[in-house]
């Protein structure tokens, strides 16, 4: 089992940055793929990035590529998502996953595991 820890959540202005940590434990030498999601209210859980464990390959939604940046410490198991330039359409609570397989890094079925979230709110 793996189990994944959100922080870094919270209040900012249009324009700032947040940088969202995901602290993996447990089985952790499993994981193949570690995502970021997000869902606003009213809406469907949508992919923002994902990064290959091993590989350090990187995937982005077209709304986040050259914003956010997916990153991943290998000693900390920890994954991160710096996010800059946000937008109140930034708004949202992100979700981090993490999957054993290879797959459609895109598709929010290929992931076993999912934190608990953290809001994220931009203000205009």
């Amino acid at each position: 089992q793996v189990q994944l820890v959100e922080s870094g959540g919270g209040l900012v202005q249009a324009g700032g940055s947040l940088r969202l940590s995901c602290a993996a434990s447990g089985r952790t030498s499993r994981l193949y793929t570690v995502a970021w999601f997000r869902q606003a209210p009213g809406t469907e859980r949508e992919f923002v990035a994902a990064i290959t464990w091993s590989a350090r390959s990187t995937e982005y939604a077209d709304s986040v590529r050259g914003r956010f940046t997916i990153s991943g410490d290998n000693a900390e198991n920890t994954v991160y998502l710096q996010m800059n330039s946000l937008k109140p359409v930034d708004t949202a609570v992100y979700y981090c996953a993490a999957t054993s397989v290879a797959s459609d890094r895109r598709y929010r079925g290929s992931y076993e595991y999912w934190g608990q979230g953290t809001q994220v709110t931009v203000s205009s």
